[in-house]
C-alpha cells in the first residue's frame, strides 16, 4: 500500500470511528446510555428519568440511534429503546473510569454530593457472590420495578426506594442486607442504607450497580 492510500485509508477509518466519539460528546446522550444500561425504555420514561423534555430526548435517541449503540423496537403504540449491545455498556464505563482516573474535578463532584458514603459499610461483587453462596445475605434491590424485572443479581428481593418505608417489615433485622442500584453514581442505594441504619437493620452498600456486575461475568436471573 502506497503512502497516499495508506493516508486515505487511516482518515476514512478513523472519520468513522470519531462517529463514536460525537455520539456521546453531550452529557444528555450519556445520561441516556445510564438509563438504557438498566432496560429498555420507552421516549417518555427515559425524558421522565434525565429531567428533560420527550422533544429533546427524541433528538439526542435519532443521535445514538445514527452511531448505532441504540437500537428500537415497537411495542403497540410506542417505541422501545435499548443499548445495541453490551460493548456499550462497557464504553460508557471506559469513559467513566477514565474520566475518574484523569479530571479531579469528577472526584469532587462525588465527594460533595456523596459524602456520607464515607460512613456506609460497603461490599463489593466478588465479596457479595460469596455471600449469596452461603446463604448468609439478603440482597436488596431498590430500583423500579420495571428494572428489576428487566434484569437482577441472584436472590434479590425488590423493594423500589420509595416503598421501603413502607415494607420494612419484609426485612429480617438478624441478617446483613445488601442494597444495590444502577451503579456507583446511583443514589438510590444510599438513602436505603441511610434508612435502614436509622431503623437498626444490619446493612452495607453493594459498590457496583447491576450493569458492573453483569460486565464482571457474574449470574444474573430475569
Amino acid at each position: 500500500m502506497d503512502q497516499v492510500l495508506k493516508r486515505r485509508f487511516k482518515s476514512e477509518l478513523f472519520e468513522q470511528f470519531a462517529r463514536v466519539g460525537r455520539a456521546v460528546a453531550a452529557p444528555v446522550r450519556l445520561a441516556i446510555l445510564d438509563v438504557l444500561a438498566q432496560a429498555e425504555r420507552s421516549v417518555e420514561e427515559i425524558a421522565g428519568e434525565i429531567g428533560a423534555s420527550v422533544a429533546n430526548t427524541s433528538q439526542h435517541l435519532k443521535q445514538l440511534r445514527a452511531a448505532r449503540l441504540v437500537d428500537a423496537r415497537r411495542e403497540g403504540q410506542f417505541m422501545l429503546y435499548r443499548l445495541a449491545d453490551e460493548r456499550v455498556t462497557r464504553l460508557w464505563q471506559a469513559i467513566r473510569d477514565v474520566g475518574e482516573a484523569r479530571y479531579a474535578e469528577i472526584r469532587d463532584v462525588v465527594e460533595t454530593y456523596l459524602k456520607d458514603r464515607e460512613r456506609m459499610k460497603t461490599v463489593d461483587a466478588e465479596e457479595l457472590e460469596r455471600l449469596i453462596a452461603a446463604g448468609s445475605v439478603v440482597v436488596l434491590d431498590v430500583r423500579p420495578t420495571v428494572e428489576f424485572a428487566a434484569g437482577h443479581i441472584p436472590t434479590a428481593r425488590s423493594i423500589p426506594i420509595a416503598e421501603l418505608d413502607e415494607r420494612l417489615r419484609e426485612l429480617p433485622k438478624r441478617k446483613l442486607i445488601v442494597a444495590y442500584c444502577r451503579g456507583p453514581y446511583c443514589v438510590f442505594s444510599d438513602d436505603a442504607v441511610a434508612v435502614l441504619q436509622r431503623k437498626g437493620y444490619r446493612v452495607a452498600r453493594l459498590t457496583v450497580g447491576l450493569p458492573e456486575w453483569k460486565l464482571l461475568g457474574l449470574p444474573v436471573e430475569a
